[in-house]
């Protein structure tokens, strides 16, 4: 085997090696990027548009009203990341929301310690759920359960199976819509307009948002602030739990080395599988020329992998790696360019608090380590029935 490549320490790859081919068009069409140069090009310009998490389906609703922030583009989506950055910041996720995330951090692992055994991603999902729904807005819910209201729109697809189940399948969509918006949603909504508060859903209200354009911003950021970070929190214990060295080192870090850890494992193990664009004119990258309207898949593992910029032995852990190009410690784990995602700070700091408190706990193990699974919306892992248990 390569000795760039080996060895393999990730634990959701499925056994896949990545191509080293930088740019390829596949039987479909499809163009592939896998090397770190050719992708940073692609997601730094201004010669795609997002295609990634349903964004053809979004174009043909009819009177949609206003765009999603995640699928605009050029100056309305630069406007909108500048008046939300303010929620992101480091210094705001560490003076505003630090405080909130050692409380739930607190409570969450103080259940498990009662109860002596808990499912690790149900817990990551509790915390990255009450850390998100402060950032937005969602608050004000006229019963518990957000976070099994969130979960609900990414546990299957709409597409699969014959037209009969199809249609019940898009019914059940709708009654989850109809559920969240009327649960969670409206009634934040109507204490912002009543108190405007610094998250999300007053700042799209102060721009004139109807209900229908807030829920959608809502399951956006659901999907970015939620589920992701509920892999992450998890995907990040399966590691530093297994590994005795790995974990010790973590917790004799300060603060800023064991982000730096977090963000090696993020590396290795990117939730975001996949960025998708498609071409708005012809690109030319690593010497192939990409038809304008094509669409591009940006393999963020194969790239994270890259020998070019993560250095030797890229599928292992190696806590201190500085890859190269100024590419950032996760490289394109978080994406890049315009559509880079502006809760990196936020997600890093809540697991970082959630897992200092986790492994301190005596006797922490797992009873059953996580089942891997696919989910074809964020083309990523799902991590579940990862059981823990402790003294």
């Amino acid at each position: 085997m390569d000795p760039t490549i080996s060895p393999d320490e990730r634990r959701t790859a499925f056994g896949r090696i990545p191509s080293r081919v930088a740019v390829e068009r596949d039987a479909a069409g499809v163009w592939h990027v896998r090397g770190f140069a050719a992708a940073r090009a692609l997601l730094r310009g201004d010669s795609t548009r997002q295609a990634g998490f349903k964004a053809e389906l979004v174009e043909r609703v009819p009177g949609r009203g206003k765009v999603p922030i995640l699928f605009l583009e050029g100056r309305p989506h630069h406007e909108q990341r500048r008046l939300t950055a303010p929620f992101f910041t480091p210094r705001a996720v560490d003076t505003r929301y630090r405080p909130l995330m050692a409380r739930l951090a607190d409570r969450v692992i103080g259940d498990f310690r009662r109860q002596r055994r808990a499912e690790l991603s149900a817990m990551g999902m509790e915390m990255a759920v009450g850390v998100a729904a402060e950032v937005v807005g969602l608050t004000d819910s006229r019963r518990p359960g957000l976070d099994r209201r969130i979960n609900a729109f990414f546990a299957g697809g709409l597409e699969q199976g014959g037209w009969l189940r199809r249609i019940r399948q898009a019914l059940v969509a709708q009654f989850r819509l109809l559920r969240f918006y009327w649960i969670d949603v409206r009634p934040s909504m109507a204490a912002r307009r009543a108190r405007p508060r610094e998250d999300v859903i007053s700042h799209l209200l102060a721009q004139g948002y109807r209900g229908t354009e807030v829920l959608t911003e809502c399951i956006t950021y659901g999907a970015a602030g939620m589920v992701t970070t509920r892999e992450f929190i998890t995907v990040c214990a399966w590691h530093l739990i297994d590994d005795a060295a790995l974990r010790a080192q973590y917790l004799a870090a300060d603060e800023p080395a064991r982000h730096a850890l977090l963000e090696e494992l993020l590396r290795l193990e990117p939730v975001v599988g996949t960025l998708f664009r498609r071409t708005t004119c012809p690109v030319t990258l690593g010497g192939a020329k990409i038809p304008e309207g094509a669409m591009v898949a940006v393999d963020v593992r194969a790239v994270n992998a890259d020998p070019a910029v993560s250095g030797e032995r890229p599928l292992a852990k190696q806590p201190g790696r500085c890859p190269a190009q100024r590419a950032g410690a996760p490289v394109l784990s978080f994406g890049d360019g315009a559509h880079r995602c502006p809760g990196s700070f936020l997600a890093i700091q809540e697991t970082d608090i959630f897992l200092t408190r986790l492994l301190a706990v005596p006797g922490l193990r797992f009873e059953r380590e996580p089942r891997v699974g696919w989910n074809d919306l964020v083309t990523g892992y799902e991590l579940r029935e990862a059981w823990l248990a402790c003294e």
